[in-house]
């Protein structure tokens, strides 16, 4: 099979490092996004697609990059820009210089989401549909969790909640977020949902497994490592 690999301009650090991570492509990082040492940095058969960081460096710089890139003979693949939001009105008249963006601050899950369903589009079928953490493997594309190699009988929303903890471990989450985050703004439930959603899903984990789910005490959740034992 062959390896993705994703240019990425200016850096590849926090949660970008890890939606690359999630994503399973390899990131080529040219700090200078100039175009000879772009070329210097890609593969063979070209890269898969490209993510620009136009909140790290002048906006002029980040939109002059996509439009080099573009006129390229040699495709870089769709190109994501990631933004602040001040930023999105400049995008008006030069939507045809990227193919998607997302908005600061960077969520794990929405930009593996996004760079997943990009080169997707774009033909790389070759792109990690899984999310891997030690014994927990979770198929993005059939909704199913294992533990253990034990197939987890999970509804949408307990995949969903456990989804969105292991894409993001060791963030502590506060009720009220999970809630806006994994069952979205429209949701009016109180944050015991969460509670009974976890107490749930640590039953289903089973007693060795259920601290991958830790509590913050007086702030939320979040999914722990597999040597933490921090459990209600």
């Amino acid at each position: 099979m062959s390896i993705d690999i994703v240019l990425c301009v200016p850096s590849c650090e926090g949660p970008v490092k890890k939606a690359f991570e999630v994503t399973g492509v390899t990131p080529a990082v040219s700090t200078s996004g100039r175009l000879n040492e772009i070329s210097a940095l890609e593969p063979g058969d070209g890269f898969s697609g490209t993510v620009i960081n136009a909140s790290a460096f002048p906006f002029s710089d980040a939109m002059s990059l996509c439009r080099q890139l573009r006129a390229r003979e040699r495709s870089v693949g769709p190109i994501i820009l990631l933004l602040d939001h001040y930023q999105l009105d400049d995008l008006t008249f030069r939507e045809n210089l990227f193919d998607d963006f997302v908005v600061g601050p960077f969520d794990v899950s929405e930009l593996a989401t996004r760079l997943r369903h990009r080169l997707r589009r774009a033909g790389n079928e070759s792109v990690a549909p899984r999310i891997e953490h030690g014994v927990l493997s979770m198929n993005l594309e059939t909704y199913q969790a294992s533990i253990d190699g034990r197939v987890m009988d999970l509804t949408y929303m307990e995949y969903e909640l456990l989804r969105f903890l292991a894409t993001n471990p060791n963030r502590v989450f506060t009720r009220e977020t999970l809630l806006s985050r994994v069952w979205g703004y429209e949701y009016y439930g109180g944050a015991r949902t969460v509670d009974v959603h976890v107490r749930r899903l640590r039953a289903k984990l089973g007693e060795e497994h259920a601290h991958l789910i830790a509590t913050v005490r007086s702030v939320g959740y979040k999914f722990g490592t597999l040597g933490e034992r921090e459990v209600d």
